[in-house]
């Protein structure tokens, strides 16, 4: 208001606001060496782990110059493609099916959605074929896009044991834990990291990021504190995601309509995310 009303003669700078928002977008354009791949991952179903992918996989295409690419492994028909493009004809399957024509990545982009600067890899969508998208299939499927792109996020199966999560980890640069602001959801994220621990992957958990996503309006009146402290104590940084009734109406997400607090929690997930790519592996 002062630099308008002053025809610009005095310019108080930017807000504190506004100078954190610079910061947070400095740390999501951390440079990447050669390929990130990134694994989002939950252990219960419907507390946000898709929308959580969808919205990293925009935050991250939107503020970096590089490429990125969205993937949705999840052996159930996944609805990550549907979510971000309203569309999921063109998936994981087709690509398998094409992998010895892909030499460009012209070639590659045939096999998927944009979604504002964001490439989406949709799921198999018939259910008698959801099994054939193991560990060796998505293996070959991150092998050619890492050709092409220099982050990859992964929205996994729900769950830890189907073949598809077990090629997500091994291949996993970093992880993205997402829970619920509840008793019983942030037991199973509990769980999630003690398996992940008990089956070597205790260095992935150390440098991984909690989402604590809530689904729900009455998440405002919840004690998230002991929750964000278990979280804190196992994993590098914890994130809260509020509730927002664009994320939860199911419909395709646009990050213009999320509410200002819901935007910029995801531009802080983001940073969070991206402080890792100059960790070592």
């Amino acid at each position: 208001m002062l630099h308008t009303l002053t025809g610009g003669a005095v310019n108080p700078g930017l807000s504190a606001a506004e100078r954190h928002q610079v910061h947070l977008i400095r740390r999501i354009r951390t440079p990447v060496t050669g390929r990130h791949r990134i694994a989002v991952v939950s252990l219960k179903g419907g507390i946000g782990k898709t929308t959580t992918t969808a919205c990293l996989g925009l935050t991250l295409s939107h503020y970096r110059g590089d490429r990125v690419v969205a993937v949705d492994a999840n052996p159930d028909a996944g609805t990550l493609a549907e979510r971000l493009t309203g569309e999921a004809t063109r998936t994981v399957h087709d690509l398998l099916a094409g992998l010895s024509e892909i030499g460009s990545y012209t070639d590659v982009s045939a096999y998927t959605y944009l979604a504002e600067r964001l490439q989406v890899l949709a799921s198999g969508q018939d259910p008698e074929m959801s099994h054939a998208f193991d560990e060796e299939q998505y293996r070959a499927v991150v092998g050619v896009l890492e050709r092409y792109f220099n982050i990859i996020v992964t929205d996994s199966g729900t769950g830890l044991l189907h073949s598809a999560m077990a090629g997500t980890l091994a291949l996993a640069d970093s992880l993205v834990v997402v829970g619920a602001p509840s008793v019983d959801g942030a037991t199973r994220a509990a769980k999630t990291l003690d398996w992940l621990v008990a089956h070597g992957y205790d260095d992935l958990v150390f440098r991984s990021v909690a989402v604590i996503s809530s689904v729900r309006p009455t998440t405002k009146n919840l004690d998230l504190t002991p929750i964000r402290e278990h979280f804190a104590d196992r994993c590098r940084t914890v994130v809260e995601i509020p509730y927002d009734p664009h994320l939860v109406a199911g419909g395709r997400i646009a990050m213009s309509e999320l509410r200002r607090p819901t935007a910029d929690a995801f531009l802080a997930l983001s940073a969070a995310v991206a402080d890792g790519f100059a960790l070592p592996r």
